[in-house]
């Protein structure tokens, strides 16, 4: 029966082939194109990175916005904020979630530049009173350390991934630390605002915000709004326009200026 499959198969190649044709198995499936990703829009930059990137300084890493836009929780990104963050993003609750998460992108950037000018490394210890105090984890005098200037009484707090236990037998400012590496940190943060906005139901800009700057009237705070300056545009509410002056041109809202940011620090 098989010499008889194989002279029909032969049959068939000449006769019909171009109807129907012998099977080949040596003939592989031809790869499927990969689908197409959505084009992202370049990320905005705060002033301090503006300034390090003049000066071929290390500044902030454009990954660093993935990290903390997987970070969010649905909330963050709900219209449920709309009213915090409205001082610096009026447009919020017409944005897309897309232009949300943009947004915390650049607010956590803008945190980071003015809690530690953007190293990842950044490690003080307070002296003053009320943030002098002994961290429950190591049992020494409170570090602010990373990106956002958090302590490992913070893994405890808010189930941040830092190992005291690792990290302890690590140089100061060694960036293998578990507290350093950026995205321990950054996703951390996110969850202390969330803590913040969400489930204590407090204001962004608070007196007792876990960041000095976030809270209004502060040294940091001015700080930190100066590095707010670059906010998304899609943010922005385009000023009102007097018809008979308006020209063909699009009105441009004014930049605000930048100057040099601080270093702030702080610790509720």
């Amino acid at each position: 029966m098989r010499v008889v499959t194989l002279v029909l198969c032969a049959t068939t190649w000449t006769t019909t082939w171009t109807l129907t044709g012998c099977p080949h198995h040596d003939e592989q499936p031809q790869p499927q194109p990969l689908p197409k990703l959505p084009e992202m829009s370049p990320a905005r930059v705060t002033p301090i990175a503006e300034k390090k990137e003049e000066l071929r300084m290390e500044t902030w890493d454009r990954d660093w916005n993935v990290i903390v836009e997987q970070a969010l929780s649905p909330e963050l990104v709900s219209s449920r904020v709309a009213r915090d963050v409205r001082p610096f993003c009026p447009r919020f609750n017409r944005m897309s979630e897309q232009d949300r998460r943009d947004f915390w992108a650049y607010f956590f950037q803008a945190l980071a530049g003015a809690e530690a000018g953007l190293i990842p490394t950044t490690n003080v210890r307070h002296t003053e009173p009320e943030v002098a105090v002994k961290d429950a984890v190591t049992k020494r005098m409170v570090r602010s350390e990373g990106l956002l200037q958090l302590t490992y009484m913070d893994a405890e707090r808010y189930g941040c991934d830092f190992d005291w236990a690792k990290d302890k037998q690590l140089p100061e400012k060694d960036p293998a630390k578990t507290i350093l590496q950026p995205k321990n940190n950054l996703t951390c943060g996110v969850k202390i605002l969330d803590n913040q906005l969400i489930k204590q139901r407090k204001p962004l800009l608070s007196k007792t915000s876990y960041w000095s700057t976030l809270q209004p009237g502060t040294v940091s705070y001015r700080v930190f709004a100066k590095q707010m300056a670059n906010v998304p545009s899609v943010c922005r509410v385009a000023p009102a326009v007097d018809p008979s002056k308006a020209t063909t041109a699009s009105a441009v809202p004014p930049s605000e200026a930048a100057t040099k940011p601080g270093h702030a620090q702080n610790r509720p």
